[in-house]
C-alpha cells in the first residue's frame, strides 16, 4: 500500500490597511497575511497544524508578527 502524506503551507492575503509603520514612522497602506500548514494526505489538506499571521509596511517593506488577538482588530 502507498500513501502520501506531507505539510502544504498556504498564503492567504486580507484587504489592505491604512497604518502608522513602527519601523519607518510613514501613515500607508498595510497588507496582512495568513500563512497556514496543513497535513496532507495524498495530496488533499486535512486539518491546519499551524496558523501565523503578518503584517508588510508598503513604504519599506518591513514584515512584524501579528498575534491572532491583534489581527481580529486590524479586520475590522
Amino acid at each position: 500500500m502507498f500513501v502520501l502524506l506531507g505539510l502544504k503551507t498556504v498564503l492567504h492575503g486580507h484587504p489592505e490597511r491604512m497604518a502608522t509603520c513602527q519601523h519607518c514612522h510613514q501613515f500607508g497602506q498595510h497588507q496582512l497575511q495568513e500563512r497556514a500548514t496543513k497535513f496532507t494526505v495524498f495530496l488533499i489538506p486535512v486539518f491546519t497544524t499551524s496558523r501565523a499571521y503578518d503584517i508588510t509596511c508598503t513604504s519599506c517593506g518591513q514584515k512584524s508578527i501579528v498575534k491572532p488577538r491583534q489581527k481580529n482588530t486590524l479586520l475590522r
